[in-house]
């Protein structure tokens, strides 16, 4: 039940680029608020200015949302109302905004959104990738041992597949995509949306991934990757074969990154397959491979 004397919290999505999809009911929240918690004060500053706007700001980010949410839960408890932003699109969104929302549902204290620019949304609508059912995993892990393991295990995935990732390790990422999820697997790659230079180019992750070899442009600027998920049919021969190629192209990422055992075990539980079966697949490749 929420305290009607209370202030309220208003989760305010902002432009991830073009500062005209600011919209005129988040602009109008902005300037009512009595304070603004915001990922990066200086860069929220640039966008209040933006707007001929004034207001007091306090820092929350990822290393101080924990401690900082019982500050502002106490000032909201006070009757101040609280706009929440982070440095670009919808807060909580991969962005700093879960603790604080969550203390405030907790606290009895209203939670508003005011909707938005959104990365991982603008880029799935323009993909021509299907959209009715996807699954989004925010940054894949900078490790290239933890990405492909991470890849591998959304190999079954039959929903379509949202990352972001950054400029400096895209072509890496789409090269793993590519061992992990397939060649011939249907992407595109989301830069810059709504900015200047917005680009989308889509195709097969092999293509994609050489085009990110040599095209400098490719890698610059904020990027949103979406993979077809794995077809019914692909799916079901993956966790229904447990000696063919579908389970190999789980194990084979695995092999180069993981011991044997640890692979194996791994690439069990993803192709629904048992230990046994996996890890005398494994021993079998990893001895054709050590045979090269």
């Amino acid at each position: 039940m929420t305290n009607p004397a209370s202030g309220r919290l208003y989760v305010v999505a902002t432009p991830i680029g073009n500062l005209g999809d600011l919209s005129a009911r988040a602009r109008d929240t902005l300037g009512s608020c009595g304070l603004i918690a915001a990922e990066d004060t200086r860069r929220t500053g640039t966008l209040l200015n933006a707007f001929g706007l004034s207001k007091p700001m306090l820092s929350l980010h990822e290393h101080n949302e924990g401690r900082r949410a019982a500050e502002l839960l106490e000032k909201m408890r006070g009757g101040l109302s609280i706009a929440l932003v982070s440095d670009a699109g919808t807060p909580g969104i991969n962005d700093p905004g879960f603790d604080l929302v969550r203390a405030c549902a907790s606290a009895g204290i209203e939670v508003i959104t005011i909707p938005g620019p959104c990365a991982l949304i603008a880029a799935l609508s323009i993909a021509g990738l299907p959209t009715d059912r996807f699954c989004f995993e925010g940054f894949l892990p900078a490790r290239q041992a933890a990405r492909r393991a991470h890849l591998a295990s959304l190999a079954l995935e039959t929903r379509t597949l949202v990352f972001y990732e950054t400029p400096h390790r895209v072509r890496e990422a789409l090269e793993d995509c590519v061992q992990s999820l397939g060649a011939e697997r249907p992407a595109a790659v989301a830069r810059e949306l709504t900015k200047l230079h917005e680009t989308l180019y889509r195709g097969p992750l092999s293509v994609l991934a050489a085009r990110a070899a040599v095209e400098p442009d490719f890698v610059r600027g904020e990027i949103v990757l979406v993979i077809a998920g794995a077809s019914a049919a692909a799916a079901a021969e993956m966790g229904a074969d447990g000696h063919g190629g579908a389970l190999d192209r789980v194990l084979a990422p695995l092999l180069e990154e993981l011991p044997l055992k640890q692979a194996a075990h791994l690439a069990a539980r993803i192709a629904s397959v048992r230990d046994n079966e996996a890890y005398k697949r494994a021993l079998a490749l990893k001895q054709a491979y050590g045979a090269r």
